[in-house]
Order: C-alpha cells, then structure tokens, then sequence
C-alpha cells in the first residue's frame, strides 16, 4: 500500500479522527465499551445514518475500532475500539477538558463530567500541566 502524502503530523491525526463524528464516536465508545450500531446512532442523534457508517467504515479501515457481526435476525453489529485506537484516548481527554473549560456558550446534552469548581480547576489544571509541557 502506497503512503499518503500529507502536509504535517496534524494532518495525520485529522484524517484518522476528523470529521464531524469520529471523536464523538470514539468517546461514546470510550466511556461506554464495545456499543450496537443502533446505539451509536441514538447518542449522536442527528447523525445521518450513511455518514455514521462511512465514519465507522473509515475507522475501522485505520484499526481504530473493531466491527463484530452477530448473526441474528435482523443482524446486529457491534462496535469496540481496538488497543491501537486506546492511543487516541489521551487526545480524547484533552479535547474533552477543553470543552469542559470552555462550554460557557454551549448547552451539552450528554456531559461526561459532573459542572462544578472542584471538576473545572481540574480540567484547567490538567490543560495548563499541558500546555506548560509542550511551551518549555
């Protein structure tokens, strides 16, 4: 397989999990383990069911996540994140705590993280430690 040319390492990290669904996606599985297609697409709610699956497609095309096929009728399939796609969770968390920080403005339907000063000095913490880290 021929290597694709990319412009930076960011843009390596973004085609793995860019798009509007994929750290959606990996973050639900994250928090939640292996999960049913029907699942996945009830958390993103307004995802479109061709576009869910073509982000699903795509990740597990990167080893990200796992497709397991249960015979049953009607087929179900399962989804899990693979331990190459555990790597992205450090990433995840990072994203997540931005967010965290900075959700003034948003109304989350789904947080992950109880609101409250002790959490927010954690996240504001855990992202200066961060950015103290990359600075030096």
């Amino acid at each position: 397989m021929a290597k694709k040319e990319v412009l930076s390492e960011i843009q390596v990290t973004l085609d793995v999990i860019g798009g509007k669904w994929k750290p959606l996606i990996l973050h639900y599985l994250q928090e939640n383990g292996t999960k049913h297609y029907s699942e996945i697409l009830r958390y993103l709610e307004d995802a479109p069911k061709k576009t869910l699956t073509a982000q699903l497609r795509e990740l597990e095309a990167d080893k990200i996540i796992t497709r397991n096929i249960i015979p049953t009728v009607p087929v179900q399939v399962e989804y899990s994140i693979t331990d190459f796609g555990k790597t992205l969770f450090p990433i995840l968390d990072v994203m997540c705590a931005w967010g965290y920080v900075n959700q003034a403005n948003y109304d989350v339907k789904h947080p992950t993280c109880p609101l409250d000063d002790h959490t927010k000095q954690s996240k504001e913490e855990k992202l200066a430690n961060l950015h103290k880290m990359f600075a030096d």
